[in-house]
């Protein structure tokens, strides 16, 4: 075989698997894409029935000596974005993410202003990952002896008010979707991660349940 010939034949290869390539990249691109379209559709009017409901919201507490008053779930919106998949041999505009994101107040009265006083690193660091996780605003303040000026705590002056999130994020090389859940139960952040063909109702079934406080298997 000629050298010319040689090169041909690596040419023939590399194409052949390019159009392997592209393929499995659109059969990706469809599954992935009928379940962000599953997943839009059910969070939208999820949305829209909860900020009717108004459901109970999970226990919350910064601090195990302070719980906050009985929650609410309110104010609950949702948003879509999309983006564009530029590949050799394709150009599609596809869903990047579904989110829907919401606020826990207390369920009679507004907001109620409360702190906590740390002094220990892990305390600390627990204290200040919770306010974080739930989007409390809060203010860290230092308090000092009154005569020597050490540092004997940080006290966290907070409002009891938080707010949750959930993400979905579309990966249609891998035919895979990233829920990402901030706020769902207390003060935690939990990705779960789930192939494409399985996204249905029926998970989003479950991923409801979760967020109204009820018995769920998502995840």
């Amino acid at each position: 075989m000629s050298f010319l010939n040689q090169l041909k034949f690596q040419a023939s290869v590399a194409q052949q698997e390019s159009s392997t390539n592209l393929a499995e990249l659109q059969a990706n691109i469809r599954v992935t894409e009928s379940a962000a379209r599953v997943v839009w559709s059910y969070i939208s009017e999820l949305s829209k029935q909860l900020a009717i409901i108004s459901p109970t919201g999970p226990a919350l507490a910064i601090d195990t000596k302070k719980p906050w008053p009985a929650m609410k779930l309110v104010d609950f919106r949702y948003d879509a974005r999309k983006k564009k998949i530029q590949e050799p041999g394709l150009s599609q505009e596809v869903y990047d993410y579904v989110a829907m994101g919401w606020r826990s107040v207390p369920r009679e009265g507004s907001p109620l202003s409360e702190s906590v006083n740390v002094n220990f690193p892990p305390e600390l660091e627990r204290v200040q990952n919770r306010l974080t996780a739930g989007n409390v605003k809060y203010e860290r303040l230092e308090v000092r002896h009154p005569e020597k000026g050490t540092l004997q705590a940080y006290r966290f002056q907070y409002t009891t008010e938080a707010r949750s999130s959930i993400t979905i994020t579309m990966h249609h090389a891998k035919a895979e979707l990233v829920f990402r859940l901030v706020g769902l139960q207390g003060f935690g952040v939990q990705t779960v991660t789930y192939p494409a063909h399985q996204v249905s109702n029926d998970l989003m079934d479950e991923l409801a349940k979760l967020i109204v406080g009820q018995a769920s298997r998502f995840g």
